[in-house]
């Protein structure tokens, strides 16, 4: 049986027993009920782990660190995905199957039709909410390296890059394979809120060189579409 797994952005000494933090701890023996002795891994978001032994001593809920290992599960490739900001519970979902796809970097895209219009206040509070989706979701799926979460941002700002960008439209003339190629290592991939793309957000694209994809025959949600097309580029680049 594969042991929890927990967040810890620390470096503790193989030998230590430390501490744990009280929503960890929270977490370990409220919310899962795990038991004294019981094997634990605490991963520090950098693609290192450690395992532990979970020790529960009154109201304490302690580790003590037996091994240290780097173990990485990443995509060999860098994939950034960027979402135009949608409802809260379609953008939660969808920040915790990016992480399990193996996207690198996330990036929330204030669209023009986003259904969704965050002030700086909501921003900072929705930063911290979806960084904890990336943790659990790291947790979940056996990621050591946390997903990076950028601050949104608007269309303009992300086209101008030199890696390859690739814009979804149901329309476009062009698949994932045409435009795909073996030497790209680093792919940005936009995907529109529930009422797609407006045209001129489009244009914008296209002045920047943004090349226009489809996935197959068939219309995708929003929620949808970025994981199918992250799903089939890291294996059509075999990124596996």
């Amino acid at each position: 049986m594969t042991a929890p797994r927990f967040f810890y952005p620390f470096s503790p000494q193989c030998g230590d027993t430390i501490e744990l933090p009280d929503t960890l701890a929270h977490h370990a023996v409220r919310v899962l009920r795990l038991k004294h002795d019981t094997p634990i891994v605490l991963f520090d978001g950098r693609q290192g782990q450690y395992h532990a032994t979970l020790i529960l001593e009154g109201k304490k809920a302690l580790a003590h660190i037996h091994k240290y290992e780097t173990r990485n599960v990443e995509l060999a490739g860098h994939l950034t995905l960027g979402q135009a900001l949608v409802s809260s519970d379609k953008m939660d979902w969808i920040i915790e199957k990016a992480v399990e796809t193996g996207v690198r970097t996330f990036i929330p895209v204030l669209a023009r039709r986003s259904v969704v219009n965050l002030g700086a206040e909501r921003i900072g509070k929705k930063m911290r909410h979806w960084e904890k989706i990336i943790e659990s979701a790291c947790a979940q799926c056996g990621r050591n390296q946390l997903m990076q979460l950028t601050e949104p941002k608007t269309l303009p700002s992300l086209l101008a890059t030199t890696d390859l960008t690739l814009i979804c439209h149901p329309d476009a003339p062009h698949s994932l394979r045409d435009v795909l190629n073996p030497s790209s290592n680093h792919i940005t991939l936009l995907i529109g809120p529930e009422g797609g793309w407006s045209e001129e957000e489009m244009a914008q694209a296209d002045k920047a060189g943004v090349k226009p994809v489809r996935f197959g025959k068939r219309i995708l949600r929003t929620e949808t579409a970025g994981l199918a097309m992250v799903s089939a580029i890291s294996a059509l680049q075999d990124w596996e």
